[in-house]
C-alpha cells in the first residue's frame, strides 16, 4: 500500500506518534494502522527511536535500565525491539562507558519482527510509548559520545579472584566449604579496600565516589534490596533502592563497586538455595510451601549476613589502625556524594507477613555463610 494523502513517511511518523502521548489504545490501534499501510516509514520509525534512546542516555538511564523498565511493563517481544534499537543506537559510537558492553550483552538476542506489519507497528508503538514517559534519573556515569577516561586493559586481578571465589561458592555441594570461599571474598574486598584508602591518603588529588545501578527484580524484592544495602554498607559504599523501576543505586569508591555487585549476587544465590533446601525440608515436614516463609526467610538471611559482614570488615580495619581515619574520610565522602544524588531518601517499612520458621531457616542459612576466614576448606 502507498503514503495517505501524499503524505511523507515523516509526516506519517508525526501524525502515528501523536498516539503515544494518548492515554487510549484506540489511538494507538489507529497510529498502528497508519504505519503498517506505508513502508516508506519504516526507516524513520527506527531513526526515532535510536533518537528516543539518545535522549534517555542524557536523562541518566543505561541499557540495562530500559531492559528491565520494559521487562516489567511489556512483552518478550518489546525487550527484543528495544535490544534492537540500542544495538543500533550504540554501533556508531567508537568507544562506550565503563560497563555499557556487558549490559548490551545480556541483550536478548532473538529475532524481531512478528509476521505482520500491524503486531510489529504496535509493538514498536507501544515501546515507544513507555521510552517517552520515563522520567529523569540521577546520572552514574557518562554515557556515549562524552569523552571517556582511558581504557583499563582486563580486569583488575582483585576482582578476578573474588569472582572466582564466589563462583566455586555457588557450584560446591559442600555447604563448610561455600562458607570458607565467601569468607575469603569478602576480606579480599575489605583487604583491597584498606589498599586503596592507603594510595589515596598519599594521592594529591583523591578520586571522588561513583555510582552503579544494580537491578532487584521481584519476587521478594525488599529482602533483596535489603540485603544489597547490607552487602554495600559492609563495603564502605550507600545503597538506594528504587522500588518503582527495580533497581538499587549504590554509591561508592570506583574499586569496592564491582565487587559489592559480585558478592550481592552470589549470596542472593547462595541464599536462594538455601531458601530451597529449608522448603523441601518443610514440605517433608507435611507443610505446605508460603510467601510468608519466603519472605521472612530472605529478610532474615540478609539481616544476620549485614552483621557479619560489618564484623569482617572492622576485624581487617582494625588489623592497622593507622589506616582509619583514611577509611573514614572516604565513608564521608560517599556518603555525601550519596546525599547530592539523593537529597529525599526515606527510609521505608518492611511489608512482609512474619513467619517464625522462615526467620530462624534464613538465621540458620546466614550463620552456615558465616564470614569466618579461618574456615578448613573440604576436600
Amino acid at each position: 500500500m502507498g503514503r495517505e494523502d501524499g503524505v511523507s513517511g515523516t509526516g506519517i511518523i508525526d501524525k502515528a506518534f501523536e498516539a503515544l502521548y494518548a492515554s487510549d489504545d484506540v489511538s494507538l490501534d489507529t497510529a498502528a494502522s497508519l504505519l503498517a499501510a506505508d513502508r516508506t516509514a519504516d526507516a524513520e520509525l527506527a531513526r526515532r527511536g535510536e533518537e528516543f534512546v539518545r535522549t534517555l542516555w542524557g536523562r541518566g538511564w543505561q541499557p540495562a535500565d530500559l531492559a528491565r523498565t520494559v521487562r516489567r511493563e511489556l512483552s518478550d517481544e518489546h525487550v527484543r525491539v528495544l535490544a534492537s534499537v540500542i544495538r543500533a543506537e550504540t554501533a556508531g559510537y567508537e568507544r562506550l562507558p565503563h560497563r555499557w558492553q556487558a549490559q548490551l550483552d545480556e541483550l536478548d538476542p532473538g529475532a524481531v519482527r512478528p509476521t505482520d506489519r500491524f503486531s510489529y507497528a504496535t509493538t514498536v508503538l507501544e515501546l515507544y510509548r513507555i521510552l517517552v514517559r520515563l522520567p529523569r534519573l540521577d546520572a552514574v556515569g557518562p554515557v556515549p559520545g562524552e569523552k571517556l577516561p582511558p581504557p583499563v586493559a582486563g580486569e583488575p586481578r582483585m576482582l578476578s579472584r573474588i569472582r572466582a571465589l564466589l563462583a566455586k561458592a555457588e557450584a560446591t555441594g559442600y555447604p563448610e566449604e561455600a562458607e570458607a570461599l565467601t569468607a575469603k571474598a569478602q576480606e579480599l574486598m575489605a583487604r583491597h579496600s584498606l589498599d586503596e584508602a592507603t594510595l589515596a591518603a598519599g594521592a594529591p588529588s583523591p578520586e571522588t565516589p561513583g555510582a552503579i545501578r544494580i537491578g532487584v527484580e521481584p519476587p521478594y524484592e525488599q529482602a533483596k534490596a535489603i540485603l544489597l544495602d547490607a552487602v554495600a554498607t559492609a563495603n564502605h559504599c550507600r545503597a538506594v533502592w528504587n522500588e518503582a523501576y527495580g533497581f538499587s543505586t549504590v554509591v561508592g569508591f570506583e574499586a569496592d563497586l564491582d565487587p559489592v555487585e559480585l558478592l550481592y549476587t552470589s549470596l542472593l544465590v547462595q541464599g536462594t538455595a538455601a531458601m530451597t533446601r529449608a522448603e523441601a525440608e518443610q514440605r517433608a515436614g507435611g507443610r505446605k510451601r508460603t510467601k510468608s516463609f519466603r519472605q521472612s526467610f530472605l529478610l532474615a538471611y540478609a539481616n544476620r549476613l549485614g552483621a557479619r559482614l560489618s564484623a569482617t570488615s572492622r576485624r581487617v580495619a582494625a588489623e592497622t589502625p593507622t589506616l582509619l581515619p583514611a577509611l573514614a574520610s572516604r565513608d564521608l565522602a560517599v556518603t555525601n556524594r550519596t546525599d547530592e544524588l539523593f537529597p529525599e531518601t526515606r527510609s521505608t517499612r518492611v511489608r512482609a507477613a512474619w513467619d517464625e520458621d522462615g526467620w530462624t531457616h534464613g538465621t540458620t542459612a546466614a550463620d552456615k555463610t558465616s564470614l569466618h576466614p579461618n574456615r578448613p576448606h573440604l576436600p
